[in-house]
């Protein structure tokens, strides 16, 4: 994309670099050539002084220095002297300002002459440069002009074909170095924008996983500068967002709990007040219809207000004991009622209760079947006795009720390391899957009109289940092949 930062930054680095190439060779061109010139007069002048410093007026007696300087520094020379007589180079003549030309230098001497001749006073204070073309090279010179110390003229010139040479040599060598320069800038600048903006991409992609609540990513810092310090802020906001986000969410969980609780408190609620005056309404229309019966003399025979009598005691001590379960199981769930644990023998509870029983199982032809072995001694366990005697009678009531005509009850003992669990099974029909974990609930009836026929108030198993969880001990109900089972643990006394 070409607004993203790495396309922008190889842009922009891209751009540096060949401004920078191309005002060099601008430079280069424009300035190149001059800036040779100036070193060339520089030198020439050098020059010069190096000649004045050994020059003694013979030119004879410095030949070998001056032919090293002339091949060395690509000169030309010329001495002449205050008649403007030539002394260097001899050619077996000194030809005076009048004199015959000298062979290869006619065109430059008769310049050179000319020069200082209508320039004597200037060259008095100062040495001149001046630019002559020699007519018969067609060659343009840079020329020095400088009066030496014995009074003689010296003129060294060098040709500026030379120096413009050099100049476009060197700009052809920097327009070829500065294409590499550009492709070698543009290939660094494509490398360092993308190794720059790798960790902002980075930072950018777990950004984006943070907005859509992905808190696992952290970016690995491995520098000390402005990236690495942005690292730190992205991983302690990732991790402070997390830790934020999950308090938030289990808040949200446990008010969404919360609500469906009080939800089910309120369903619950209203499916009590109504079983509770479901369960009250027939006895007490029953109580009302035979008491108005034996008020208005309805049957005037005493086996009949017997009956009515019966009626009334029997309902009123239904209720009652309704009541009396409704009080407890409000104390269970309250948390009012406390439970007072104890250490007693298990085996001596099953034995009393059994024994209590024996008279309604002989009524009912029942023979329960006890599945233990009688001679293992005491079995010491620490919970409420009384409490825990309730929830076997209710167990055995809810089996007594329930069972078939094959009229089979057996109680089960299984001894744990820890616990003890005692299950009461009964022959019947199993309990529909979707009631299984509705069936401590109070009032909760799987068949509703056999309820009251049975004598039940459907708060016998809410009862077990309050007390349970207040022992802190687990219970169920399992569906067996021919019946149901329901069990319950206590836990075992360690001495220990």
């Amino acid at each position: 994309m070409i607004k993203s930062v790495q396309t922008r930054l190889f842009l922009l680095i891209s751009l540096l670099v060949t401004c920078f190439v191309l005002l060099s060779l601008l430079v280069n061109s424009n300035y190149l050539e001059q800036y040779y010139m100036n070193h060339k007069k520089s030198q020439l002048l050098q020059n010069a002084r190096q000649i004045e410093a050994i020059y003694q007026g013979e030119p004879d007696d410095i030949i070998l220095e001056m032919e090293r300087l002339q091949s060395q520094s690509a000169l030309s020379m010329i001495i002449l002297d205050e008649a403007f007589v030539l002394k260097y180079p001899v050619y077996g003549q000194r030809p005076s300002l009048g004199g015959l030309p000298v062979p290869r230098l006619d065109g430059r001497l008769e310049a050179g002459l000319d020069y200082i001749r209508n320039n004597r006073a200037v060259l008095e204070q100062h040495d001149v440069f001046a630019l002559i073309e020699d007519d018969r090279l067609s060659i343009d010179f840079l020329n020095l002009f400088t009066r030496l110390d014995n009074g003689d003229y010296l003129v060294l010139a060098t040709p500026l074909s030379a120096i413009r040479e050099s100049a476009a040599i060197a700009n052809r060598f920097f327009f070829f170095s500065g294409l590499v320069t550009i492709l070698i800038g543009l290939l660094a600048a494509f490398f360092f924008a993308r190794r720059f903006t790798r960790p902002i991409r980075g930072l950018n992609q777990i950004a984006q996983k943070m907005s859509q609540l992905d808190f696992s990513e952290k970016y690995p810092v491995t520098s000390q500068d402005e990236i690495g310090e942005l690292g730190h802020s992205i991983n302690s906001l990732s991790d402070q967002l997390g830790k934020a986000i999950s308090e938030l969410t289990r808040a949200n969980r446990k008010l969404q709990a919360d609500i469906e609780y009080e939800r089910s408190l309120d369903e619950m609620r209203k499916e009590f007040v109504s079983s509770v005056s479901h369960e009250l309404k027939t006895p007490i229309a029953l109580i009302q219809g035979y008491a108005e019966g034996l008020k208005l003399n309805v049957n005037e025979d005493e086996v009949s207000k017997d009956f009515y009598c019966d009626v009334i005691t029997d309902e009123a001590h239904k209720m009652n004991l309704m009541v009396r379960d409704l009080l407890d199981l409000s104390q269970y769930e309250s948390g009012t009622f406390k439970i007072e644990r104890r250490v007693f023998d298990m085996f001596d509870l099953l034995a009393r209760v059994i024994s209590k029983y024996q008279p309604i199982f002989t009524e009912k032809s029942v023979v329960p079947q006890l599945n233990w072995e009688q001679n293992e001694g005491e079995l010491p366990v620490y919970a409420d006795m009384m409490r825990i005697e309730q929830v076997l009678i209710n167990y055995l009531n809810n089996a007594l009720n329930y069972m078939d005509e094959r009229r089979q009850l057996a109680i089960t003992l299984h001894i744990g390391e820890e616990q003890v669990r005692i299950a009461v099974y009964n022959s019947g029909q199993p309990i529909p899957n979707e009631s299984l974990d509705k069936i401590f609930n109070s009032f909760y009836k799987v068949d509703k009109a056999r309820t009251r026929a049975a004598g039940g108030s459907g708060l016998g198993l809410s009862i077990v289940r309050a007390i349970l969880q207040q022992h802190h001990n687990d219970y169920g109900v399992l569906n067996c092949a021919d019946g149901v089972e329901f069990w319950f643990e206590v836990d075992r006394y360690d001495e220990n």
